[in-house]
């Protein structure tokens, strides 16, 4: 393993911040090469501590002569949003100058080429100049993994619908609950940065077969145990095997994947109607009929009326809810896998 140090110069004289790389030899030039980063959102901690254990398994592999193709693993990928706290709480969604959502707004080039990026030296924000440092990191990968997770939740994935069904392996390998497929744009998002340079590969291209690019969402963000980070390190590992990363014969073939699989238009992004504290009335994973009471929310807790009732659109599965408590008017309260589009529904991410 070689660990580097990438420092980015901020926005003020005197401040830089830094990220470490972890770079793995392939033994033979034309095995695919992985990219894997965490913490993008410097608070959503599950893909760091997978990555943790991931680690020595891939400093076995290449002592080993067992690791084919390269491996570049980048653990905490944004050191800006790994430092804002503010009163005690870690806030790492968006960049506290811009209130910008560090994943979005990714150059989305026409060709795998980094000349075609910022340099560090660009008279660009700290923000912009770090997203580009990452793309030029990960060009040149076959697959590329962008290690997230959600508010409460299980696994699953964002994979543009290029991709699938052909990477259905990950899904198997991560133990993935669902899927949820996107075709023109997530804003920018790191993983259609990394997919944009070959947006226009011929379907008949055999280089598709090769590549695996994707937002892995890792359960919640309290889902961070000893457990859970070496079961996700064991998936990722998998998964290297079955993509022929990694040389391992004592692993057994993957399971077939028989997950949920639904098109963003076809997700229910329930929310608050009116303010209140939440009360939920399904978890992570029940299955639903439309009309369903799902949420209720206290606007006067205690007084006649005080109560709104909040209830599924249409049948489908709860994929995730939020963890925060007390809801605004029109925030977010659980994503819904329906089987007919949303009348919601709208281009682009699902959420903000």
């Amino acid at each position: 393993m070689q660990k580097t140090i990438e420092t980015l110069s901020g926005d003020t004289p005197g401040t830089t911040f830094q990220f470490p790389v972890l770079r793995f030899a392939g033994t033979d030039g034309e095995a695919p090469g992985a990219y894997l980063q965490g913490a993008l959102h410097g608070n959503e901690l599950p893909g760091v501590v997978a990555l943790h254990y991931l680690v020595p398994m891939l400093e076995r592999a290449e002592a080993e002569g067992r690791l084919r193709g390269n491996v570049t693993v980048v653990p905490q990928a944004n050191p800006l949003a790994s430092g804002q706290h503010l009163f005690q709480e870690h806030m790492g969604r968006y960049d506290f100058q811009s209130r910008g959502n560090f994943n979005r707004d990714f150059p989305l080039l026409d060709t795998p080429d980094a000349s075609n990026l910022p340099s560090d030296d660009a008279p660009l924000a700290a923000p912009v100049r770090l997203k580009a440092r990452l793309l030029s990191l990960a060009l040149g990968h076959d697959i590329v993994l962008d290690l997230h997770c959600d508010d409460e939740g299980p696994s699953y994935l964002y994979i543009a619908r290029a991709y699938w069904p052909h990477m259905q392996d990950l899904a198997a390998s991560l133990g993935s609950v669902a899927v949820l497929l996107w075709d023109d744009s997530s804003d920018g998002a790191f993983e259609e940065a990394a997919w944009s340079p070959y947006r226009n590969l011929p379907d008949e291209d055999p280089s598709w077969r090769r590549r695996a690019v994707t937002t892995v969402e890792f359960r919640g963000q309290s889902d961070v145990t000893p457990a859970f980070a070496r079961s996700d390190a064991d998936g990722l590992y998998r998964f290297l095997v079955a993509r022929g990363v990694i040389e391992d014969a004592t692993l057994a073939p993957l399971p077939a994947w028989n997950g949920t699989v639904t098109p963003l238009e076809r997700i229910e992004m329930v929310r608050a109607p009116v303010g209140g504290a939440v009360l939920y009335h399904v978890v992570p994973g029940d299955r639903v009929e439309e009309g369903a009471l799902l949420v209720t929310l206290l606007t006067a807790p205690g007084e006649a009326g005080g109560e709104r009732e909040v209830r599924a659109p249409q049948a489908g599965l709860v994929l995730t809810r939020k963890r925060q408590r007390l809801a605004r008017t029109g925030d977010d309260l659980l994503k819904l896998l329906g089987s007919r589009p949303s009348a919601t529904a709208k281009a682009g991410p699902l959420e903000s």
